[in-house]
């Protein structure tokens, strides 16, 4: 019996500290355990996911040519309207001064649209900047916005508010946004649900500072960039309806869900692979425009026509130096992992120039796109060919846009051909398969 209380005490007075501080460290561990677990249910989760961009569009310096500018804002607030591809639930804006001085954003709002000036009730998300609600753009900078919850559906459009309370000076801008943006008079209206309009200069047609938008997506979204002229950036599509080529092929591409695919639009009007001209030339803004695009998978190059329809005798390229130029684009797009897709060129006989009584074509021109059109087709350069001549073309006067489609300026489709256009892409390029 001693013995045993011996054992007893013992047992008391050693076994059980010892048996409590064993207790203490299964339970230590257990909950280390816990929380690394759900470290790593967390870090899984973000692993599963990655920013992917839906909308996004090029931005040029504010004169575009001698007497063609903007003066910017003063102590106003701009509500820019945009129409993403791809949906999801937290998004992020990015901003950009190209071309352009400093700019102090004062606030900062995204939400979405409800027509014209108004915002959901609800939606509203003030924007951060590193946990700041303003921020100091510098000359020529890229800035992008901390990540806000907001749920937004494929095809949606998205109203971005901006409020800049001093003067800015002449903005960089896309000038030919084909979409209505909306001016307030002085003062701060970012959150408001309907905002007043300056009665001096109530709307817009071009987009201020807005490089891109972005969606958290699952790690097996990806996006699809174009670099093209105007015929990419849909002149002559009707405003505010959203019939730019890219824009039908995202609708298709969202409709397969196994296709949902952000959609990036980096067409430029009058734009040229080796020579600026209202923005810079094709070689010079694929980085800042198609290469650095979060999600990117896939580019489409529409680019060429302007080079070669051209009436500034000191920038003629031959065949040769535009094919050169796009083999620059396929290398860099290749060396980054990207498959590339290039388009042939669309008919223009009878396209003027700005609008002025000068013609841009030529029968010489004209057989260097047909030269530039088969080496598309036949070189296999590109990984594959997009065939927006076949599309176009008046099968009685190849050099002519079929009539259907035809906008009347004979250069750019109607929204018909514009959709015929996106219509006729194999959706089966953009898998991995």
């Amino acid at each position: 019996m001693q013995r045993n209380t011996i054992s007893l005490a013992k047992t008391k007075g050693i076994y059980l500290p010892m048996l409590w501080k064993l207790f203490l460290t299964l339970l230590a561990v257990g909950v280390c355990t816990a929380f690394s677990a759900a470290a790593g249910l967390s870090g899984l989760q973000e692993n599963n996911e990655h920013w992917v961009g839906t909308w996004s569009t090029t931005l040029h310096a504010p004169e575009l040519m001698p007497g063609f500018t903007n003066t910017g804002f003063n102590n106003q607030t701009l509500r820019q309207i945009v129409h993403i591809s791809i949906g999801g639930q937290r998004v992020r804006l990015r901003l950009s001064t190209f071309g352009a001085n400093a700019l102090v954003v004062d606030a900062a709002h995204i939400a979405l649209s409800a027509g014209d000036s108004r915002i959901v009730a609800g939606s509203d998300r003030v924007l951060t900047f590193g946990g700041e609600t303003s921020i100091v753009i510098p000359p020529g900078a890229p800035v992008v916005s901390d990540p806000v919850e907001l749920t937004v559906s494929d095809l949606a459009n998205l109203a971005v508010s901006l409020f800049v309370s001093g003067a800015t000076g002449p903005a960089p801008w896309h000038f030919d946004s084909r979409q209505t943006s909306y001016i307030s008079p002085p003062g701060d209206f970012t959150g408001t649900t309907v905002m007043p309009l300056d009665p001096q200069s109530p709307a817009t047609q071009s987009w201020f500072w807005l490089a891109g938008i972005d969606v958290l997506a699952p790690r097996q979204t990806e996006a699809i960039a174009v670099l093209g002229d105007s015929i990419t950036d849909g002149d002559q599509s009707s405003v505010g309806q959203n019939h730019r080529w890219t824009n039908e092929l995202a609708r298709r591409l969202v409709q397969h869900d196994e296709h949902a695919m952000g959609m990036l639009n980096e067409g430029l009007d009058g734009n040229r692979l080796l020579h600026d001209v209202l923005g810079p030339n094709g070689l010079a803004r694929f980085e800042r425009d198609v290469l650095s695009q979060p999600g990117l998978a896939y580019v489409i190059v529409q680019l060429g026509n302007n080079d070669i329809f051209t009436i500034d005798p000191s920038e003629t390229v031959t065949v040769d130096q535009i094919i050169q130029g796009h083999r620059q684009l396929i290398g860099r797009a290749h060396a980054n992992g990207l498959k590339i897709f290039g388009c042939t060129l669309t008919p223009n006989q009878g396209f003027l120039l700005l609008g002025t009584p000068i013609p841009v074509w030529t029968p010489a021109n004209e057989l260097k796109r047909q030269a530039l059109n088969a080496w598309i087709r036949t070189s296999g350069e590109y990984d594959a060919v997009i065939d927006f001549d076949r599309i176009l073309r008046d099968p009685r006067q190849p050099a002519r846009i079929r009539p259907a489609l035809d906008s009347g300026d004979h250069g750019h489709p109607t929204d018909a051909g514009y959709k015929a256009m996106a219509d006729s892409i194999d959706l089966t390029l953009f898998s991995d398969d």
